[in-house]
């Protein structure tokens, strides 16, 4: 059986994979290129990336059926880009786009380095993006945030780049970390009360439970208003 492609909303740069099934690719901006060993495929002469729901809780929110919408010419402020396995497939996605891409770990850094160096439209920015000033002569204004951060201030922090970066109507695509913030309590709960810090200048759009692929982890995606 041939694999087939049904485009979703990210622009013609992100589709599923065979009919009805939980597979997601992107087209990939480096081919040949592989980030974290994930499956590369061909089909009909372009080289795709399997994208995998359980190393990335953007492709889980996906899967589960978020209407999160990326275009190819975005500029995104990737928060907590770690070793740059989501960022790839954001950059594969915003091809015509920029990912300025922060992580706070030097050791992680390394290795976002090593995957920018052959992508071109991925910009590593070594900072803790609870002080967004630090980045600030270095971040335009951008279409989409994306935060993916272990500290407690989840909420506050998405708030205070969003106030320095996103543009009006700009999407923010928020993780929740729910035990990172506070282990005692429950994590639908702790991840109501962030969702809460956000509603000053946010549009709360969605509130996705990342199970089965992210034990006690949420997203929000909202719209700035």
């Amino acid at each position: 059986m041939h694999d087939c492609l049904f485009q979703t909303e990210l622009d013609n740069s992100f589709f599923f994979i065979s009919k009805g099934s939980k597979r997601i690719i992107t087209k990939n901006l480096t081919p040949g290129i592989k980030v974290y060993d994930e499956k590369l495929i061909n089909i009909e002469n372009e080289e795709y990336r399997i994208w995998n729901p359980f190393r990335s809780k953007l492709a889980a929110l996906v899967i589960k059926g978020s209407s999160i919408s990326i275009k190819k010419n975005d500029t995104v402020l990737y928060l907590g880009a770690a070793n740059g396995t989501t960022p790839s497939h954001v950059s594969d996605i915003v091809k015509d786009g920029t990912v300025f891409a922060v992580e706070f770990s030097p050791r992680a850094m390394k290795d976002l380095i090593n995957v920018a160096s052959s992508r071109m439209n991925l910009v590593p920015i070594l900072s803790d993006a609870s002080t967004p000033k630090s980045y600030q002569n270095l971040v335009p204004g951008v279409d989409v945030i994306y935060q993916d951060i272990a500290q407690r201030d989840q909420g506050k922090i998405a708030v205070r780049n969003a106030e320095l970066f996103l543009k009006k109507d700009g999407i923010l695509v928020l993780i929740i970390k729910a035990r990172s913030i506070d282990s005692t309590k429950d994590p639908g709960d702790v991840a109501d009360r962030e969702v809460k810090k956000l509603e000053r200048i946010f549009k709360v759009k969605e509130l996705v439970n990342l199970e089965p692929f992210h034990h006690d982890h949420f997203a929000v995606v909202a719209l700035k208003i």
